[in-house]
């Protein structure tokens, strides 16, 4: 059995899930999440804990287990806490504001980038150089942070660009005459 699915996963209070099917719907304070579980994991619902296992011991089920508990982990953790991302511009004029639904990128180009912000998520900008990205949905913000950043990935020479609050550019030398 996968070693990280033979822990059971621990509900705070105020967190509801139901099971039936084959989808898992966890409810919390700040929202509801909703998933399908494969045929090939087996799982069990306690007041107080969610428990996976696989149905035989194929190697595929065994791994499949873990993912969903994985996945399940991070539902329970986007209910109750929820997830962002902070993302940084570094360029001369790049700037970044929320008007109504829509992003608005300057970065360089003759145009601005308008980023249309999807459902689920909640985008601030507390400085003009600062995008803070919020949601339950921890792949759903994840993806909306990447599609940001791809519009002006740091480049490696003076490391302008959209980058992760986190992220370190190693930074090339310049050319020698």
């Amino acid at each position: 059995m996968s070693r990280i699915a033979r822990n059971p996963i621990s509900l705070p209070k105020g967190i509801d899930v139901s099971f039936d099917k084959d989808f898992l719907e966890v409810n919390g304070t700040k929202g509801s999440l909703k998933k399908q579980v494969p045929a090939l994991v087996d799982v069990s619902v306690s007041a107080d804990s969610i428990s996976f296992s696989p149905k035989d011991n194929s190697i595929g089920a065994n791994a499949m287990s873990g993912t969903i508990w994985a996945l399940v982990n991070g539902m329970v953790h986007g209910v109750t806490h929820g997830f962002e991302k902070k993302l940084t511009l570094v360029g001369v004029g790049y700037r970044a504001q929320v008007q109504g639904k829509s992003l608005n990128l300057s970065l360089g180009f003759s145009h601005t980038v308008n980023y249309e912000i999807p459902e689920g998520i909640k985008i601030e900008t507390p400085s003009q150089t600062e995008v803070v990205v919020k949601g339950i949905d921890k792949q759903l913000v994840g993806q909306v942070a990447a599609n940001i950043r791809g519009y002006r990935p740091p480049e490696p020479y003076k490391g302008k660009g959209i980058r992760y609050s986190d992220e370190v550019i190693i930074q090339k030398e310049a050319k020698k005459k």
